[in-house]
């Protein structure tokens, strides 16, 4: 299931970069952040009410660090607008996930936040190095 939800999640970070992107295009870049966030704000409280099982007081009980999740997403739906309307939602996305693999490799390979310590061999690298290698291959004229 891991794999579909991540498969899930990655086409829609795509689709709802473009949206975005065309949405701050017409009112603006900040207001569209904040009709993303607001809406997200709101369907976020309403699938909590319906669905949420957890414990909201422990929240008092979590890293602080951890609390800045929620700022991280102002963020990146800024920077995904601003990076998709610069370049194109190919060559934004390559390298919103080549910058996502490199900071996710630091994280595991660290054990940075509570991650259990993954070793990295060749085969990780090279992977990466293939991921960078074909942005450059896209981008080449």
């Amino acid at each position: 299931m891991g794999w579909l939800f991540a498969a899930i999640a990655g086409a829609a970070m795509s689709v709802q970069g473009v949206m975005n992107t065309r949405l701050s295009e017409k009112i603006g870049l900040y207001e569209s952040n904040v009709y993303v966030q607001g809406t997200a704000f709101l369907l976020s409280f309403i699938a909590l009410w319906i669905f949420g099982k957890g414990q909201f007081g422990q929240i008092t009980q979590v890293n602080k660090g951890y609390l800045l999740g929620g700022a991280l997403g102002l963020l990146i739906t800024i920077t995904v607008m601003l990076g998709m309307k610069a370049l194109s939602p190919t060559l934004a996305v390559t390298t919103i996930l080549i910058a996502q693999l490199i900071v996710a490799a630091l994280i595991d390979g660290m054990g940075w936040m509570g991650t259990e310590r993954t070793a990295f061999h060749w085969q990780q690298f090279a992977g990466l190095a293939l991921l960078a290698g074909g942005l450059v291959l896209f981008k080449w004229k």
